[in-house]
């Protein structure tokens, strides 16, 4: 009797259990308001058994918005034939002696990333940075440890396999993305860190705790589309969101942090199979494609817009540095990223370029006369009669990415032109780094202009207009000290002083450079992602011997007894010395010693033909 009554009792027991999961399982389908996912497939299965149950919280919350269908997902058979290649064919053959030069540069590199890795493991380990100088730790994006999951793939391409093993366990276990002590979190720097380390490192590795990972990151970031339009909130409160709070998007939204979520949701869908990230996103880009032609320079779009209105129209700042730069970036990537070489992203490419070097790209007046460009910034000012475009000769760090953009979507469009600018814009970052005496470019300046337009052709020009522009632009570029020193007063005006020798010496500015409005270096890629992009696609050694040339200056002016730091000024003032910021951000480790290894490697080493890289130069598959 005894044993039947337990008998009983656990029946009664599992009946309740598989009521209780049923009931469970009816009450989550009718709160859910998203449309029927695709069946689960063994990716499934295998987040279920690796994940904790914390990170199933975005999975669970009610979306406010839902969207009644969703976008069909891409694939590379869409295009009607495939893409260009992007590398170059074949690279010269190697001596023993270069092959060892390159090896040895390539050691230093590693060297220095074993170094800094140290440091964050030693003082900072599951925190977003380290400070290098002092040793502690900060969390600035969100405390999800950014420096661990942004060097994820790095610690994989540079063949660090115990390194990669222990840090994924340690992403696995102990990275919850489900709450902040932050107020607000940045949606674009979540999408591009977290979002873009994890998917890298699975596509690298095919280890599916990672994209199990980055699917519960991917659920966390489409939160912040459950808006009345379905355009994001970038800068995002997640726990009001958590709560239910309905939320809109922002009527004063940076370009860059709307326009630049397509790459990582994207390949988030094409791994998942789940269409939801991919429709979101793509509903961002045909409102930008939507609006291109309709700004105050067709093609562009402006640093500010209304995603609340979905208004990508009406603003009056155009450029393609910070706060627009990576919405640019991503269109030829996404071309590359989808294996289609006409369509959407290929249109808004080629507009964009015309109307950037109609309008943006500008050439400086230099002693030697170098052959390069910079892309500046118009302003649309307003006046009495209408608007008038006022041009300003400033270049910074963050358009350093340029030069890559441009051979990369020069590539796949197989236009020679955007080759051509790519080459000068490249070349011009190098000019900037090798114009100070420590080596390296500061984060924004200005430069002396040449007189003459500065466009070297527009999309619609023929031939020999485009050869008279270019003559004119040699023919107004010869150096003129007095004109250099007219743009330096005009720079320091409010200073009061009408001795431009005295501001130059004061400023420590180089030739050509009228002043330098943020003096700081802190550690970014962009420079070196160029000069990465044009070694892979034209194959030309001289490309790894600059990139040499820059990291010795680098790591000269930032190295640190624990890693290396941001400093403050690249061109101290007379009586001024070098200052550390005791700053390192996660792209150090993520992508400047990453793109500076990869350009001292084989070739096929990421073939530009088979992977592409986000904004955080984290590596995707191609389609």
């Amino acid at each position: 009797m005894i044993t039947f009554g337990r008998r009983r009792i656990l029946t009664s027991l599992l009946a309740l259990f598989v009521v209780l999961t049923v009931w469970r399982a009816l009450e989550l389908t009718a709160s859910s308001t998203a449309p029927t996912k695709p069946p689960l497939t063994a990716f499934s299965e295998y987040e279920h058994k690796y994940e904790p149950e914390t990170d199933y919280f975005w999975r669970t919350i009610k979306h406010n918005f839902p969207v009644a269908s969703f976008r069909p997902l891409p694939s590379a058979a869409a295009s009607s034939e495939p893409l260009p290649h992007v590398q170059a064919k074949s690279f010269p053959a190697e001596s023993a002696a270069d092959r060892e030069t390159r090896l040895t540069r390539q050691r230093d590199i590693k060297d220095s990333f074993l170094k800094s890795w140290k440091a964050y493991k030693d003082h900072a380990w599951l925190h977003d940075e380290v400070t290098p100088v002092s040793g502690a730790s900060k969390d600035t994006f969100g405390g999800w440890g950014a420096t661990l999951i942004d060097s994820l793939d790095t610690l994989w391409i540079m063949g660090l396999r115990d390194e990669f093993d222990e840090a994924v366990s340690e992403v696995a276990e102990k990275a919850a993305f489900v709450s902040t002590r932050d107020k607000e979190i940045n949606v674009f720097e979540t999408t591009i860190r977290f979002l873009g380390g994890l998917l890298s490192a699975y596509d690298l590795s095919g280890d599916k705790r990672l994209l199990a990972k980055a699917h519960n990151v991917g659920d966390m970031i489409y939160k912040a589309f459950d808006t009345p339009n379905h355009l994001p909130v970038t800068r995002w409160n997640l726990h009001e969101a958590a709560r239910g709070h309905k939320q809109r998007a922002s009527g004063n939204t940076l370009l860059a942090e709307i326009g630049s979520l397509s790459m990582e949701l994207t390949r988030l869908s094409l791994v998942t199979r789940d269409p939801k990230y991919y429709d979101a996103v793509q509903r961002i880009s045909e409102s930008l494609a939507e609006t291109q032609g309709k700004s105050k320079i067709p093609g562009l779009w402006p640093v500010v817009v209304d995603a609340d209105k979905e208004q990508f129209d009406s603003g009056n700042t155009y450029t393609l540095g910070g706060m627009a730069d990576s919405t640019y970036e991503y269109l030829p990537k996404m071309m590359a990223l989808l294996g289609q070489g006409s369509g959407l992203y290929a249109d808004m490419y080629n507009q964009s370029m015309a109307a950037a070097a109609d309008y943006l790209f500008f050439r400086p007046m230099t002693p030697s006369s170098e052959d390069i460009l910079f892309p500046g910034f118009v302003d649309m000012v307003p006046d009495d009669a209408a608007r008038r475009k006022v041009t300003r000769p400033a270049a910074g760090h963050l358009t350093c990415f340029t030069g890559g953009m441009l051979g990369l979507g020069g590539r796949l469009t197989q236009n020679p032109e955007h080759m051509s600018y790519a080459q000068k814009l490249t070349d011009g970052c190098i000019w900037a780094y090798k114009s100070f005496r420590t080596g390296v470019m500061p984060e924004t300046f200005y430069l002396t202009p040449c007189r003459t337009p500065s466009s070297l052709s527009s999309s619609s020009s023929s031939s020999s207009n485009n050869n008279r522009t270019f003559k004119q632009n040699h023919q107004g570029c010869e150096w003129d000290p007095d004109e250099w020193h007219s743009h330096v007063l005009k720079a320091h005006s409010s200073a009061g002083s009408r001795d431009a020798p005295a501001i130059i010496e004061h400023e420590g500015l180089p030739a050509s450079f009228t002043l330098i409005q943020d003096r700081r270096y802190i550690l970014r890629p962009e420079a070196i992602e160029s000069i990465f992009i044009m070694y892979r696609i034209t194959g030309d050694a001289k490309w790894q011997d600059r990139a040499w040339e820059m990291w010795r200056a680098i790591d000269n002016l930032t190295s640190t007894k624990l890693a290396n730091s941001a400093v403050w000024d690249v061109s101290p003032r007379v009586g001024s010395q070098i200052s550390m910021m005791d700053s390192m951000e996660s792209f150090w480790l993520g992508e400047t010693l990453k793109y500076f290894y990869l350009i001292f490697s084989e070739p096929d080493l990421l073939s530009l033909d088979e992977w592409v890289f986000n904004t955080e130069a984290h590596p995707f598959k191609r389609l």
